[in-house]
């Protein structure tokens, strides 16, 4: 089973963007690049265009390569697909990790994602997330609420019971 991106970090994002990626996300984003080798920089995606979404979400190049055969298997000209294509392939961007452990974030992703000064990287299984402080405790707060309302010190119990017998992916 490959690495996943696990945990939370804040880090400091420069004037020029350079923001340091965390060293276990560095190791699943090489894992995750089928181009990569040892003293090269493994290469990523960012997409930024998710509606709703105040954050950049990070995904390697083969999980991004699963995305894309999702959208694949939609209608060719349907408008749902249409519009994922959108959100997933115009806005995004291919990055790369550099010597120094950092990523350079274009102007653009810093005013989506309201980065400043410092960048939260959030490890969430597949993919990670970027956020700016405020932004991730904004969210933060919601799952908290979502997790009391689904039964606080049994919600992972009371989410799980349901999927026991469920394939990995499939909704309910």
């Amino acid at each position: 089973m490959a690495r996943r991106f696990k945990g939370e970090s804040v880090h400091k994002v420069d004037q020029k963007g350079r923001v340091s990626v965390p060293a276990s996300f560095r190791r699943v984003l090489a894992e995750g690049d089928p181009d990569w080798n040892a003293g090269t920089h493994p290469t990523f995606v960012l997409i930024y265009g998710l509606p709703g979404r105040p954050h950049l979400e990070g995904y390697t190049i083969n999980g991004m390569e699963e995305l894309d055969d999702m959208v694949a298997r939609m209608p060719r000209f349907s408008r749902e697909r249409r519009a994922i294509e959108h959100a997933l392939s115009t806005k995004s961007s291919y990055l790369q990790v550099d010597d120094n452990g950092r990523m350079i974030l274009p102007a653009k992703l810093r005013e989506v994602a309201g980065l400043n000064d410092e960048a939260v990287f959030a490890g969430m299984g597949d993919h990670f997330q970027v956020w700016s402080p405020e932004g991730y405790d904004a969210d933060c707060a919601m799952h908290e609420e979502t997790l009391e309302q689904a039964g606080g010190e049994q919600a992972l119990e009371n989410i799980f019971s349901g999927l026991e017998n469920r394939p990995a992916g499939e909704a309910e």
